[in-house]
């Protein structure tokens, strides 16, 4: 992998590689990139699947795609944004940050870091070959029976989708033994568990539900192979299975799954906006333990996706009040977060400006969460555009947010050279502008009850669609700013210096790019 790219004098580039070297790296630094690079790839991907879905919505009856392309393409945007993008991209940046800020000298198992890289990719070809092969999974992310069965989903799609997934699930567990025993055992010498710092606190809790929650989404997904290939009837209810038995399992994998796909965003936050405040973070141990509250209580909320479903109203409510319950350390977070901006000497750098953003909008779709826990709103609003919009602002507004954040944060340390400001800022606005205007506006369509995944809609629903449609357009062009600025730094980006921002963690100690070994000699923390 070549380019022009050239970093500053005395730093080691590590675009300046071939790509062989790539290919076959143990280097926990160029593993991360690497699932960077793949990932905003997926991420434009699942962009453009997004666009498309907007496009066949922008008015009644559009005709821009068919109902079953409808469905593909709406099926696997939430696909490729969740399984490619969103977890591949956190796991980037907990493979590059993780062991420098530990004072590692790279992951506990490198070569199995590198098997996990690849069979998360290998999991993604098999998912976007399914376009080639017949067409891709129109059952929707969730892919509940009987939408699955032979006859709503006859091809070969929803089969790759299965296996893909499963690749990518394996190479999940893989990446959170790996993060485990690199948390636990090679932190560097007097730094003791409440002084890590707390992306690393975020991580481990992730790389837990990762190993716990992700063997079951394996068997649920063997299950529903099975169904579809070998005559069994786990789920088919022509042949007395119980279509509500995959809700259960997938959703005791899925809701953990948000959590996989944010907490470690609150440890972006975490890091940068004491950086940015020029003060300690207030609550070092209430953040961290709130994490781990998070972690817990994660596995015990599944069934308030499932209130509409005749759910026993004593086991409603019982999960009614754990949901409601789960709020409490996402609150002290937030508190957590103001304090530590309150009264600091804050700079409106764009690592900033994101992760500020992050705390304001990831608020609503907690909010929007807190609705959703309430039985009888739920039942009425749970098959609507108003779980549209929440899930938009936990993982867009909330893991989006996070990661351009780490973005504009960390690439001084990955490539030596500052990003432009100017078009940072741009894309920043931009961004929050075509959100909002893109997702506030699914309240009201839920609320007035226009159902969520149809491909068309009464003209009572127009205006707001058309709204949205435009400004999610908006939202994709501040993406291409993004895209613009990444390249134009690598080549012609102000020379960073090795702690641009004044961090206050063991990864700005060392050079920008830092060397393949990490630290010329281990760190002791006093």
């Amino acid at each position: 992998m070549s380019t022009a790219a050239h970093a500053p004098e005395g730093h080691a580039n590590p675009l300046e590689t071939n790509l062989w070297d790539w290919i076959t790296s143990t280097d926990h630094k160029k593993i991360g990139i690497m699932y960077l690079i793949l990932a905003f790839s997926s991420f434009f991907v699942g962009g453009t699947f997004a666009l498309l879905v907007r496009l066949q919505l922008w008015k009644p009856d559009a005709g821009i795609l068919a109902p079953d392309v409808y469905n593909q393409m709406l099926t696997m945007h939430a696909t490729v944004m969740i399984f490619l993008a969103v977890i591949p991209l956190l796991t980037g940046f907990g493979n590059y940050a993780v062991p420098l800020m530990l004072g590692a000298k790279d992951m506990a198992f490198p070569r199995l870091n590198n098997v996990a890289l690849w069979l998360a990719v290998a999991g993604g070809v098999v998912i976007m070959s399914s376009f080639a092969m017949g067409g891709a999974a129109a059952a929707g992310w969730t892919s509940y029976p009987p939408l699955t069965g032979g006859i709503f989903s006859p091809g070969r799609g929803v089969d790759l989708w299965i296996l893909g997934i499963h690749l990518a699930g394996i190479s999940s567990i893989l990446g959170g033994v790996n993060f485990i025993v690199t948390i636990i055992n090679m932190r560097a010498p007097g730094m003791s568990i409440h002084k890590m710092p707390l992306f690393c606190w975020t991580w481990l809790v992730t790389a837990w539900l990762q190993v716990i929650a992700t063997p079951v989404l394996a068997g649920v997904l063997t299950m529903l192979l099975f169904d579809r290939n070998l005559g069994t009837s786990f789920f088919r209810p022509e042949a007395g299975g119980d279509p509500i038995l995959w809700q259960h399992l997938f959703w005791f994998y899925s809701h953990p799954a948000v959590y996989i796909m944010i907490v470690s965003g609150f440890g972006i936050i975490s890091e940068i906006l004491p950086v940015f405040s020029k003060k300690h973070i207030f609550g070092y141990l209430a953040i961290a333990y709130s994490s781990v509250a998070i972690g817990v209580l994660g596995f015990f909320v599944w069934v308030h996706h499932m209130f509409a479903t005749g759910i026993d109203v004593r086991a409603r409510t019982v999960f009614s009040i754990i949901t409601m319950l789960i709020a409490v350390p996402t609150g002290i977070k937030i508190f957590s977060w103001v304090a530590t901006l309150w009264g600091g000497n804050i700079r409106l750098m764009t690592p900033m400006l994101f992760a500020i953003g992050f705390v304001a909008f990831f608020l609503i779709g907690g909010l929007d969460g807190i609705f959703l826990a309430i039985i009888p709103v739920d039942i009425q609003l749970t098959h609507t555009y108003w779980v549209v919009a929440h899930i938009h602002y936990v993982l867009f507004a909330g893991s989006i947010m996070a990661i351009m954040a780490a973005s504009y944060y960390w690439f001084p340390k990955m490539f030596g050279r500052l990003m432009n400001e100017a078009l940072g800022k741009w894309h920043f606005w931009l961004t929050v502008i075509g959100m909002n205007v893109t997702f506030f506006p699914m309240h009201f369509l839920g609320v007035q009850g226009m159902p969520r995944r149809y491909y068309t809609y009464p003209e009572q629903f127009a205006f707001w669609n058309t709204t949205e449609t435009l400004a999610a357009f908006v939202m994709g062009f501040a993406q291409l700013i993004f895209v613009y600025n990444v390249i134009h730094s690598l080549r012609k980006g102000e020379i960073a210096g090795d702690d641009p921002w004044e961090g206050r963690t063991l990864e700005w100690t060392v050079s920008s790019p830092p060397p393949s070994h990490n630290f010329d000699t281990l760190p002791v923390i006093k």
